[in-house]
């Protein structure tokens, strides 16, 4: 008989939770990353694009399968505290509620670049759109995660049947030598072009904090897994083997491949289509990702490492309104800073990867210790957690990111610590009394309370 434990009956379905999962994969990468990739290996970065795919298996099954186990908007976090224990969890939290002001900045001007260059604009439309994009995406979760996965859901449904479209209309233009020769850099190269493409697949623990929200998780989290990996791996494959069988060897110096497949076979069409699809391809990991932190936000203040007040509309259903909104101050300060020269582009990219990287190896060393050992699930997670430490340690000046984070965190964690203890030696009420189980006790109260 099927478990239905922690189902929530008006929560996220299969094909919703899908459109969130999507939207945190498909991100504005693929709109310039074939080019890039194309220019390292040559055709044989096709083998990156696939390569990573299989790599991304065992770590989406990984987190869909923690998830499933136990739901909780704490995500990575929850998973870290029932392997490691508090201290590190907050740790965990930390990276990925603070690497959110770093990278949705840098995300939203790179999809109002590729807007400003579809519609012809200059410097003044990039930023416009990406304060646009960045709306959109707070706006989106202000309404709810109910609602905002409905619209994810069509607008995914829109950027899979517009990248489609570009494959289609430009498949005529296809040519068998455009894939020779297939290496020209050596196979070496492959490697290469597959560390440029690896964000293009991160997005996996982001959705682990909403997991809370799926009708029925235990059912739905690895079916949405499934089918994820399916669009996602039609999607990318099928837009880089088009961009190299179309644009041949001027791929490595386009700077919008997606646009040139559209502009082969629409002409002029292309551009609003593009402005579109960048628009679309750009909100989706915004919307996922502040869906996610802002939850992640509410779980750590209820743990006591963010401030109380924050920890507000954090249950399944409701709008985390406080850590949304703190949230949004942080990223709106973080875009004015990049706008106004004081910090790049290349500083916020490489701060959010660094975050973001040693999240997933967090989430994935949790996992080699709360799977069932020997299984294919458990394998999968050491194979996948030694290439995440690897990656990380390539971050170079970008690490000081996270290990300052991580000292706030383990800093903010002692604090609640002693906090608790306090209350439950000589601060609890009179009969509350003291030890572990008065701590719990009077922690509960305050929850209750909203202090």
């Amino acid at each position: 008989m099927e478990n239905n434990r922690g189902s929530n009956k008006a929560g996220l379905g299969v094909f919703r939770a899908t459109g969130i999962y999507v939207g945190a994969i498909l991100g504005s990468g693929v709109l310039v990353l074939p080019a890039i990739a194309a220019q390292e290996a040559g055709p044989a970065s096709l083998l990156a694009w696939a390569l990573l795919l299989v790599f991304c298996t065992p770590v989406a099954f990984s987190f869909a399968e923690m998830s499933r186990q136990q739901p909780d908007a704490g995500g990575i976090a929850h998973f870290v505290t029932r392997a490691f224990g508090r201290r590190a969890s907050a740790v965990a939290g930390y990276l990925f509620y603070f690497a959110i002001p770093f990278g949705a900045p840098a995300t939203a001007v790179i999809g109002g670049n590729y807007i400003a260059h579809a519609l012809g604009g200059g410097r003044g439309t990039a930023l416009a759109a990406a304060v646009l994009l960045l709306a959109a995406g707070f706006a989106s979760n202000a309404v709810g995660i109910r609602l905002s996965s409905r619209i994810q859901l069509t607008l995914m449904v829109v950027l899979v049947g517009l990248l489609a479209l570009a494959v289609a209309v430009a498949a005529p233009y296809a040519k068998a030598e455009n894939f020779e020769p297939f290496a020209p850099h050596g196979y070496w190269a492959v490697g290469g072009a597959a560390s440029l493409l690896f964000f293009c697949f991160a997005g996996w623990e982001a959705v682990t904090h909403l997991a809370a929200e799926f009708r029925h998780p235990e059912r739905d989290l690895k079916r949405a897994t499934w089918l994820t990996l399916i669009v996602v791996g039609v999607v990318y494959i099928g837009v880089v083997a088009a961009a190299v069988a179309v644009l041949g060897p001027g791929l490595p110096g386009s700077a919008v491949p997606v646009a040139d497949l559209l502009e082969k076979g629409l002409g002029e069409l292309a551009a609003p289509l593009t402005a579109v699809a960048a628009a679309v391809l750009t909100f989706g990991p915004l919307n996922t990702f502040i869906a996610g932190a802002s939850r992640l936000g509410a779980k750590l203040a209820s743990d006591g490492v963010l401030p109380r007040r924050l920890a507000r509309g954090g249950a399944p259903g409701q709008v985390p309104a406080a850590s949304l909104a703190v949230l949004a101050a942080m990223t709106f300060v973080s875009f004015g800073a990049a706008a106004a020269g004081l910090a790049s582009m290349q500083f916020q990219i490489g701060a959010a990867s660094a975050c973001f990287t040693a999240v997933t190896a967090f989430g994935l060393a949790s996992g080699v210790r709360l799977l069932r050992p020997g299984t294919a699930a458990w394998y999968g997670v050491i194979v996948a957690a030694a290439v995440m430490v690897l990656v990380l340690l390539f971050s170079g000046w970008a690490l000081l990111v996270p290990v300052l984070l991580g000292a706030a965190a383990v800093a903010a964690g002692g604090r609640a610590q002693r906090q608790g203890t306090r209350v439950a030696a000589g601060d609890a009420p009179t009969g509350v009394g003291t030890g572990p189980a008065a701590t719990e006790r009077v922690t509960t109260q305050l929850r209750a309370s909203g202090s």
